[in-house]
């Protein structure tokens, strides 16, 4: 089956810098939009960037500029720069892979806190 393996989340100090990497597997990656999504407790799973099929990119306004999403097709891999991190980007961040004929999946989630 389809599987998204998040990995590169942990504690790191405001103003620092974290890389999630996401690796998919039995899926034909270069065809999938790919996205990082985040939930923080006692709220709702919340968009924070996508890339297309064709690198397109697409940010929420509050990590602009900070975060970079970006893909490598060869190594069925999307990744996710974090910079510039400050407290309330504190969350569960999710791997999504998303094709409208292909299905829809999410990775289990990577915990990133930005704590002093």
């Amino acid at each position: 089956q389809v599987r998204l393996v998040e990995s590169g989340g942990g504690l790191v100090q405001p103003g620092g810098s974290l890389r999630l990497s996401c690796a998919a597997s039995r899926i034909i990656f270069s065809r999938y939009a790919m996205g990082w999504y985040r939930q923080a407790p006692g709220k709702q799973r919340e968009l924070v960037a996508t890339i297309t099929s064709g690198h397109t990119t697409n940010y929420r306004d509050s990590v602009k500029g900070r975060f970079t999403i970006s893909r490598d097709n060869a190594k069925n891999t999307v990744y996710l720069q974090m910079n510039s991190l400050k407290p309330e980007d504190t969350a569960v961040y999710y791997c999504n892979a998303n094709q409208i004929n292909m299905g829809n999946y999410w990775g289990q989630g990577t915990q990133v806190t930005v704590s002093s």
